[in-house]
């Protein structure tokens, strides 16, 4: 009995088949890649915060962004990083996998009035120790995150930022070397307030040599993107206020 192809039995039938053929595939594709998947990510947050913290391959093209190698990243991110910790209200507790904490689900946490976990990493390079602290807010379109390092003076040593959906050319530009580069040697306090850093339309410096203003130059054409760099800054710098704290009472 031949099999009419133009009814639409055949047709729905067809589809649910490729349906479910597709669908089986895609399940096994993403069983099959979750372990890399999981290790380029793991990859890609070390990259960060050994960015933020001044380890890069950076050379002195102003242009580029250039991390750490993949083949590279875990011996240079056990180098650097001489500490991982939680930090769990007066809690402080060393953690290997402090990088892996989701810091968006933390956020939620402290704003329901909770306790959150929050992870820090002490890095120490040429000497010298940082304290890389992860950051998560809201963009234009979606949402924005990086790292921000700091030394015992509370003066920035380097950021890193990202984002979801930011548009091109404009809000995107936060992850371009030259808008990083101006939080180096800002500094998180004003007097004794943890104020975080601005990014400010016409703060009359836009060569960034003034570094005790606690704001960097905006931006053009990306001012909502800007201020919500600004608010991510300031809210997580005010989440680990107590212990950025402690850090200026051993001085």
């Amino acid at each position: 009995m031949a099999v009419n192809t133009d009814s639409n039995t055949y047709t729905v039938a067809f589809a649910a088949v490729m349906v479910v053929i597709v669908g089986s595939v895609l399940a096994f594709a993403a069983s099959s890649l979750k372990d890399r998947i999981s290790e380029n990510e793991k990859f890609e947050k070390q990259q960060n915060i050994l960015y933020a913290m001044g380890v890069s391959e950076n050379g002195d093209d102003e242009g580029s962004v250039n991390f750490v190698p993949t083949d590279k990243v875990e011996a240079e991110f056990t180098k650097y990083i001489k500490e991982q910790i939680v930090i769990e209200g007066d809690k402080v507790t060393k953690n290997d996998a402090a990088y892996l904490i989701d810091l968006k689900k933390e956020i939620a946490i402290s704003k329901k009035g909770e306790t959150p976990k929050l992870p820090l990493f002490i890095g120490e390079k040429d000497g010298k120790k940082s304290y890389v602290i992860p950051m998560y807010g809201k963009g234009l379109w979606d949402a924005i995150w990086g790292f921000i390092s700091v030394d015992e003076n509370l003066v920035v040593q380097g950021v890193y930022f990202d984002h979801k959906g930011e548009t091109p050319g404009l809000g995107a530009n936060i992850k371009q070397r030259y808008f990083m580069d101006d939080f180096k040697g800002e500094l998180i306090l004003s007097g004794d307030s943890f104020v975080g850093i601005k990014v400010a339309k016409g703060n009359n410096d836009p060569v960034n040599k003034i570094k005790d203003d606690n704001e960097v130059d905006a931006l053009a054409g990306a001012t909502i993107t800007g201020n919500g760099v600004s608010a991510m800054i300031k809210e997580s710098v005010n989440l680990y206020k107590p212990y950025l704290e402690t850090i200026r009472a051993k001085k």
